[in-house]
């Protein structure tokens, strides 16, 4: 296929051509008038999977032919000749070994590193060790280094680095995965150095930014029938220029820097390198503009040296539209939007961007017209409904069973799927609303029987079974062996999943996510004898960080034409439109990651990769992409409210245009952002939902037989301050849903501190000698520890108590003087028969004087109502005082009321009289009456917020009556309803 050579064999695609194709173009030009075997003696080794399936549709679309050996670099391994070298460590055993040394050096020496970096320390240490096996470099070579810094870091950094020597020296019996690489390389070397072969081996597409990989291209070019073709070569860059790369720390961020050390390696030079084939870019003019604007610094004056010679940059830059959102929902939908036009006039498109929340919002945008992309990077697998299920399971290991951990998993798609679904979601509802009005918080097994026993469901019992196996007493906080471990948490998983009364694990390890899970789960269960023994909490971390490094690919049911790519798929090129997103500095280029183990100097002397490789490497995918026929370039201009950066690359090409206006750089930079501003309107317009008239303020008329019939005294106030929540709880039958987990608020303070002064007063009725302090708090206590299960909370109201309690003594002994205890929490009702109403009232306390005469206390935990307001608003106690007055109190026949009082146990005054002498309880119930025969007039409307305390206070059903849309200020708007 090749002529001999005494030279290394070097091949260029320059930028702006589809490399795939070009390289299947270049291969059939020199294989015709050969026989057909020939191309089938070819061995090609390309970089990426997708590259080689790429090539394979090219040859499958005609014309017949018998193809080429298609590998992958990294299958040089499987080869016979390979067959001494062992098979590599999974990188998973690689690195529960290092966390067993890591955590045993963290626990010698704690002060090196939080134990919540256990994991990351392990994996980033796995990191450095594969690139120094990768890069050939030694412990000694870093060991060797100038350090001149004397601050103790490089000592720590020592301490790291000498737990791991020892895997250095067993590298050829127990490699890792770069090292095996690297040894089959320099055996192929050595090999093929020996006996040449004499068919063609070709490495096509690959930058040579790995060590082993560019040990591999330098073989292969030397070999009699070997060749290395570059994909995406700057034919444009002057000689000098190339000169100038020679420098890893000033270079390595150009996105040719890979190729002049390549070539450097081999003594050649870029004028040395032929073609490949005989492609031409999409636009030669675009090619020179992109390859002067990512020039290496300094760069102002070669923009202008060479600027001005430039020629045809409107047309050039025609096909390329820039997009500035001003946020990144306004760019995913924008780029919906023309990835829809796409697939509807049968262009194939594909978005190309590091920022996977970006490709996730342009996914979601797109499946409300029902496309589904081809995801090159899928779905993190700890997002997938299968890793987010595995993870709840292994919480309940090391944190206590909660009401809201328990329902998120029965709740889960995956739960009961191996039986009927159906009692097992009724139940779930069932046992949701007994746990948001009853709880407890945090369920037991005792608690889940009690209340399967009380359902009337014959299925609650073997269900409530199945959920005390599952899901209670599960804690195992301590060390346990990370086998045990792992074995414990897939059997509970599987239990879960198959249900009560299922024999199989049903959709668990179904699909490509539960395939894929399968096979993460099984890798972890394989190599979990290799991670000693850890805790609860260090084991969810550490499966979160497993799941988290897999993906899952759903690519059966995509779009054939809408494709989403990684930043090292731009090189496939084998779309008719790319859209780079999310073009702004720290998304692309991503940041570097923080190194802590070695600093960029230190890594220049090791020969280790410096953080610019990364950022090299995105410049030339960004270099490629950017020279297709047809581009968009995205970003959005704030993010999270603040204001973002454009990519230094974009920034270079805004300005080369800007600074280029004879030349029509400026029109066509302006041309550019019009193009996009078109989609942006777009999606504003797509976004727009129109304009519907505000909502009036609701005071909604319902027929006088649907009005309440019954209320009690609390329930007053609210009539009297918001109607419109009566109307909404007893006519609409509307209730707010309780909190699924209970939280220590103040209606829990309210019943916590009766339930304990009801029975202080009980304890110490007959025996005045027991009102202390000391029987009161003992009394306190025991309520709290029954009722309150937050340790804090139970503190913190203990105390409160304490500092009100010689105050409420004090008050107690002033009290019994008066009048003894005849009834706590007794219940009364008085009638209004002509309007066929009943008043309700339960009073905390009633004492009874000498004379026989009443005296009622209502507890406060807060402040108690002032004069006024129990006159116009809390009219609870006057109403219970009416109560007591007409009909009396079980079972305590109607007597006068001396007394009516609050009693506070918070802040403010120790007692708050209501106002008997001004307001008597026969001008109470008359007013009462009359209020209540407003309500029952079908003219009267329930006007919402009517009068409440304050403007800025919320009320239940606000968002019912669309508070907001109207205000204080605006008129009722009184409706009949429910006619």
């Amino acid at each position: 296929m090749f002529e001999p050579s005494d030279r290394p064999r070097v091949f260029a695609v320059p930028l702006g051509v589809d490399f795939p194709a070009a390289l299947v173009r270049g291969l059939s030009t020199r294989t015709a008038g050969h026989p057909p075997e020939t191309l089938a003696r070819a061995r090609l080794l390309v970089n990426t999977r997708r590259m080689a399936r790429r090539i394979r549709t090219i040859y499958d679309a005609g014309p017949a032919a018998l193809l080429p050996r298609i590998g992958l670099v990294t299958d040089l391994g499987e080869h016979a000749l390979m067959a001494d070298i062992p098979d590599p460590v999974s990188p998973l055993r690689r690195r529960l070994e290092l966390l067993q040394l890591v955590s045993k050096l963290l626990d010698a020496q704690p002060d090196l590193a939080p134990r919540s970096a256990l994991y990351d320390l392990a994996d980033s240490l796995a990191g450095l060790m594969d690139e120094m096996h990768g890069e050939g470099v030694s412990p000694d070579t870093i060991a060797a280094l100038d350090v001149t810094d004397q601050s103790g870091h490089w000592a720590r950094i020592q301490a790291f680095l000498g737990i791991v020597r020892h895997y250095f020296e067993d590298a050829t019996t127990l490699p890792d995965v770069e090292t095996r690489q690297r040894l089959v390389v320099e055996t192929l070397a050595r090999i093929w150095a020996e006996n040449p072969p004499q068919h063609p081996i070709i490495v096509a597409g690959s930058t040579g930014s790995r060590g082993a990989t560019q040990l591999l291209m330098q073989t292969v070019a030397r070999l009699p029938q070997g060749a290395v073709i570059l994909p995406g070569f700057d034919r444009d860059m002057p000689p000098d220029v190339w000169d100038r790369l020679n420098d890893p720390k000033t270079s390595e961020d150009h996105p040719q820097y890979r190729f002049a050390a390549f070539l450097q390696a081999l003594d050649l030079s870029p004028a040395d390198l032929p073609e490949w084939s005989d492609d031409t870019p999409a636009s030669p003019e675009r090619n020179r503009l992109v390859s002067l604007a990512l020039r290496p610094a300094p760069i102002t004056d070669q923009w202008r040296r060479d600027g001005p010679n430039l020629a045809g940059i409107e047309p050039a830059m025609a096909p390329v539209t820039l997009l500035e959102a001003p946020s990144p929902r306004a760019e995913a939908l924008a780029i919906a939007l023309r990835l829809r036009d796409a697939a509807e006039t049968g262009q194939s498109a594909a978005l190309i961007t590091p920022d996977r929340t970006l490709s996730r919002q342009v996914t979601a945008s797109l499946d409300r017209w029902g496309i589904l992309p081809d995801d090159s990077a899928g779905m993190p697998l700890h997002l997938a409904p299968v890793g987010r299920f595995l993870r709840h399971v292994a919480e309940l290991f090391h944190l206590p069973l909660s009401a809201e951990a328990l329902l998120t998993l029965l709740k889960h798609p995956l739960t009961h799927t191996g039986a009927d679904r159906g009692p097992h979601l009724r139940l779930t509802r069932e046992l949701e609303l007994h746990i948001r009005r009853h709880g407890p918080p945090y369920p037991t097994a005792q608690d889940l029987h009690a209340w399967a026993a009380a359902s009337k469901d014959p299925h609650a019992e073997p269900w409530a079974a199945w959920l005390v196996a599952c899901f209670t007493d599960k804690e195992l906080p301590g060390e346990v062996a990370l086998e045990d471990r792992t074995s414990r948490h897939i059997a509970l998983a599987e239990h879960i999943a198959r249900g009560a009364d299922g024999e199989t694990t049903g959709k668990l390890w179904a699909d490509e996510d539960g395939a894929q899970a399968l096979r993460t789960v099984s890798d972890f269960a394989e190599n979990a004898p290799h991670g000693g023994a850890v805790n609860a909490r260090d084991y969810a971390t550490l499966f979160h960080a497993i799941l988290s490094r897999g993906d899952v690919r759903k690519s059966l049911k995509a779009h054939p034409l809408i494709r989403i790519w990684g930043t090292l798929e731009a090189r496939v090129q084998g779309a008719d439109l790319l859209i780079l997103a999310g073009l702004n500095e720290g998304s692309w280029p991503e940041a570097p990651s923080p190194d802590p183990w070695l600093n960029r100097d230190m890594r220049a002397a090791a020969g280790l990769l410096l953080p610019e490789r990364r950022i090299g490497l995105a410049a030339h995918d960004f270099q490629q992409a950017l020279l297709a026929p047809e581009v968009w370039i995205t970003r959005s201009i704030r993010s999270d409210d603040t204001e973002t950066v454009p990519s230094r690359w974009l920034n270079r090409l805004q300005n080369l245009l800007s600074g280029l206006p004879e030349q029509g750089g400026r029109a066509a930079l302006y041309q550019m952002r019009q193009r996009g501003q078109r989609w942006l309107d777009l999606a504003k317009a797509f976004e727009n939902p129109g304009s519907t008239p505000a909502e009036t303020r609701p005071s909604p008329k319902p027929p006088t037989a649907a009005r309440p019939k019954q209320l009690s005294v609390t329930q007053i106030q609210r009539l009297i301050r918001d109607p419109y929540a009566i109307y909404a709880r007893h006519v609409l039958r509307l209730k707010p849903l309780d909190p699924l987990m209970r939280v220590p608020d103040a209606l829990l303070r309210g019943t916590v501190i009766h339930e304990a002064l009801e029975r202080f007063i009980l304890a110490t009725r007959d025996t005045p000698e027991e009102i202390t302090r000391e029987r009161l708090i003992a009394e306190t206590a025991t309520v709290l520890a029954e009722a309150v299960p937050w340790a804090d909370t139970r503190a913190m109201w203990q105390a409160k108590l304490e500092r009100a309690a010689d105050t409420f003594i004090e008050g107690e002994h002033a009290r019994r003087q008066l009048a003894q205890p005849a009834a706590l929490e007794a219940k009364g009702a008085a009638e209004l028969p002509e309007l066929n109403f009943r008043l309700t009232a339960k009073a905390d306390r009633i004492d009874i004087d000498p004379a026989g005469n009443l005296h009622l206390y209502d507890y406060k935990t807060g402040r108690a109502p002032g004069d006024k307001q129990q006159k116009h608003f809390d009219k609870q106690l006057l109403l219970s005082a009416a109560i007591a007055t007409q009909s009396g109190f079980a079972p305590i026949a109607p007597s006068k009321v001396a007394r009516a009082t609050f009693i506070s146990l918070g802040s403010g005054k120790p007692e708050e009289p209501a106002p008997l002498e001004t307001e008597p309880p026969e001008k109470v119930w008359t007013e009462f009456r009359e209020l209540i025969a407003r309500y029952m007039s079908p003219d009267l409307g329930y006007t919402s917020r009517r009068a409440l305390e304050k403007t800025t206070d919320s009320a239940d059903y606000d968002q019912l009556a669309r508070f907001g849309e109207w205000d204080i200020t605006d008129d009722p708007d009184p409706r009949e309803v429910g006619q």
